[in-house]
């Protein structure tokens, strides 16, 4: 201290704040560097010595205690069911794999072909006198004349057609929709019936406007999977006679 009282009077009023503004600094220097030693020994006092390995288990643990869904062999296979408000196109294709024909098929009618089965072709209607495609044949018959099944199946839809008169339709089985047109009122079957091969299902009428220029017949025609095809080659493939 005596030191410094003689620095002050050598240095005057302004060597007293300079020498005041060192001390500050020294003991300035000397608090941060105790402060440093302290933070380290508190470091060194918390630090944590955890194996990793520990670490792990303890997470494999956590794990355990979630409950993961069972899965058998068979889930990477997606099934799906059948739904129960399927339309009823759906229901229809649905029914394609009923094997109903095997009985013998038969012509519906015995009769003259009076307009055959155009195949796509354009012909000309005689009653409308336009041009169009017959999906069907036409077999002419005595009015009253019984139509027959072509062969076993169900009834699917009995109904009065603005254009076709008296109309029948049959599931036959495998894809195979029998349309059976132009007959009389008098139809001796129902929907939901279950017919054989040669029962007969209704009467040859003159009900069809769109054909009533050619008298008393029956229109035949038949649907395979969706798709018209000529009654004449699906009955008797091989054109026996």
């Amino acid at each position: 201290m005596k030191a410094l009282a003689r620095i002050t009077k050598v240095l005057g009023a302004k060597g007293l704040y300079i020498t005041a503004a060192a001390s500050l600094a020294v003991m300035a220097g000397a608090g941060i560097i105790a402060y440093n030693k302290a933070i380290g020994s508190v470091n060194e006092s918390f630090e944590l010595n955890i194996p990793e390995s520990s670490l792990t288990q303890q997470a494999e643990a956590k794990q355990e205690d979630i409950k993961k869904p069972e899965r058998d062999d068979d889930s990477s296979v997606l099934e799906i069911t059948p739904d129960e408000s399927s339309s009823e196109a759906e229901k229809a294709e649905a029914n394609h794999d009923k094997v109903y024909n095997t009985q013998p098929n038969i012509m519906p009618v015995n009769g003259e072909i009076i307009n055959p089965f155009s195949g796509g072709e354009l012909v000309k209607s005689e009653t409308l006198g336009v041009w169009k495609t017959h999906d069907g044949i036409d077999i002419k018959a005595d009015k009253g004349t019984a139509v027959k099944s072509m062969n076993k199946g169900e009834v699917t839809k009995v109904w009065e057609d603005t254009l076709w008169g008296y109309c029948v339709t049959i599931d036959h089985g495998n894809g195979v929709i029998g349309h059976y047109y132009s007959l009389t009122s008098a139809v001796a079957v129902a929907e939901g019936d279950e017919v054989n091969s040669g029962d007969v299902i209704g009467y040859v009428g003159e009900s069809a406007v769109v054909e009533n220029t050619e008298g008393a017949h029956l229109h035949f025609g038949i649907k395979q999977n969706g798709e018209w095809i000529d009654p004449i080659t699906y009955i008797n493939p091989l054109g026996i006679k």
